[in-house]
């Protein structure tokens, strides 16, 4: 059977999206390590303990046709400044989420966010020919839900005790989605974003 997803490169003038494979494993770590984001407890950020599992398990998921992961690359300087994927994918339903997003804390609240957003957007609506889009996070991760929620995405719902961390502690997580009828609206707003930050960082 043909897959729904396969390997690409996505880019844009300031960032490039790369399949994630073992040979990123230091690089990765790096990233991570600018602001210590592992240490994080509403996030899942990968650190020296667990990156082997974190990458095997995208790589499984992606031989599953349930996901794609890739690095970001800043072409800069050419370092991997974090990660995001096409996960929980669902192939003869035309849905897939985007999650597992980090980056370095050097390059939050910079343009890198909307690009790459833009990229997997983009790809998901107009190649795979998506039919919505997934977004979820834990519920105390604030910055994480500003974020979706400037993209345009619309909140569906909470699920309550969705989750138990590895802490212990008990995680709800808010979905939210953008639908097929949607994108063209939130391309537009994302593009015109991304032309307001970089004018900023230019002056």
């Amino acid at each position: 059977m043909k897959k729904w997803l396969n390997k690409i490169v996505l880019e844009t003038d300031n960032v490039k999206l790369l399949p994630l494979n073992t040979d990123h494993t230091d690089e990765l770590l790096i990233a991570s390590e600018d602001g210590n984001l592992s240490d994080l407890w509403f996030t899942s950020v990968p650190n020296r303990k667990n990156i082997d599992t974190y990458i095997e398990k995208a790589i499984n998921e992606f031989e599953e046709d349930k996901g794609l992961a890739f690095v970001i690359i800043d072409k800069k300087s050419n370092k991997i400044i974090g990660t995001t994927r096409y996960t929980n994918a669902k192939p003869e339903h035309r849905r897939l989420e985007i999650g597992f997003t980090w980056y370095a804390k050097s390059f939050q609240k910079t343009f890198v966010n909307s690009e790459c957003k833009l990229l997997l957007l983009k790809h998901a609506f107009e190649v795979l020919k998506a039919i919505a889009v997934e977004f979820r996070t834990h519920w105390y991760n604030f910055p994480s839900r500003n974020a979706i929620e400037r993209l345009g995405a619309k909140q569906d719902g909470v699920l309550r005790n969705h989750q138990i961390t590895t802490d212990g502690t008990i995680r709800d997580t808010v979905v939210y989605s953008i639908i097929e009828s949607e994108w063209k609206t939130c391309k537009r707003s994302l593009i015109f974003r991304i032309e307001e930050l970089h004018k900023k960082t230019s002056r």
